[in-house]
């Protein structure tokens, strides 16, 4: 009897073994294949611009009887954005951090906001998700505030970059985020970092904040990203400025969120 039970144990040990390096093994080859299609992505874009500025400055520079540039993409829409649009009609952008992992498309499905939460860009299950924006925010208007979630992945990807913003030393080394719509090239400066719980009840709401009724409720925003933050830039936005937030997990607090909120200054 003792020996059938001591059986049956490690053959349940080594099946929990194998179900968790199965686990494991596919988590990390998820990762590798979206972070293979997210290079790939992010090359195609900075080749297409890349060529794009090279061509335009050919056209003013040559001496012939043509002056007009040549035509490098479609009216209305940047290099490189309407191959990514094309494959998915859902990217309404793409955002970029210089010394972090965060060079990725911007997704956003209005009518069911959080659908790219565990999808990828092509729309397959993926613990790691997409970069997405909350479903309320107008990217083109744009609206007063547009908050963006990522995952705060083990391996550095998607929105873990964040992380080192806790730190002022990582705002003095680089404070700037580059988020692109698909028509407008804009850069915006960190002016907040803090933390706050997402539980029901508890913390602040930041991401209900989309456009201000008026200049008080925008203020008020402001104050309590500036009166929640790890330290002072010395930034602080006025009523009228675009803002983003760049929301991803914090774990010291109960469901915690870490957010980047920055102003538009191009």
């Amino acid at each position: 009897m003792k020996k059938t039970l001591f059986t049956l144990t490690v053959l349940l040990l080594v099946a929990a073994f194998g179900v968790s390096a199965f686990m494991v093994v596919n988590y990390f080859v998820d990762g590798k294949q979206q972070a293979d299609r997210m290079d790939a992505l992010a090359q195609a874009v900075s080749d297409a611009q890349t060529e794009t500025t090279e061509a335009v400055t050919e056209n003013t520079t040559e001496t012939t009887e043509a002056t007009e540039p040549k035509e490098t993409t479609e009216p209305g829409i940047l290099p490189g954005y309407k191959d990514i649009y094309e494959q998915n009609n859902d990217t309404v952008g793409w955002i970029k951090m210089e010394g972090t992992k965060i060079n990725y498309p911007v997704l956003q499905t209005p009518d069911d906001p959080n659908y790219y939460l565990y999808r990828d860009f092509d729309k397959k299950e993926s613990k790691r998700g997409s970069i997405y924006a909350w479903g309320e925010a107008d990217i083109n208007k744009p609206s007063d505030n547009i908050t963006l979630f990522g995952h705060h992945m083990a391996d550095g990807s998607m929105f873990a970059g964040l992380n080192e913003y806790t730190s002022k030393d990582a705002w003095d080394k680089n404070n700037l985020i580059f988020f692109d719509t698909l028509t407008e090239y804009h850069t915006y400066k960190i002016f907040a970092v803090f933390k706050t719980s997402a539980n029901v009840g508890q913390g602040f709401s930041y991401h209900k904040f989309v456009d201000a009724a008026n200049e008080q409720e925008f203020n008020d925003f402001v104050s309590s990203c500036k009166k929640l933050a790890f330290y002072d830039t010395g930034i602080t936005p006025v009523y009228g400025d675009k803002l983003i937030c760049l929301s991803t997990c914090e774990y010291t607090l109960d469901n915690g969120r870490l957010v980047v909120a920055a102003v538009r200054i191009t």
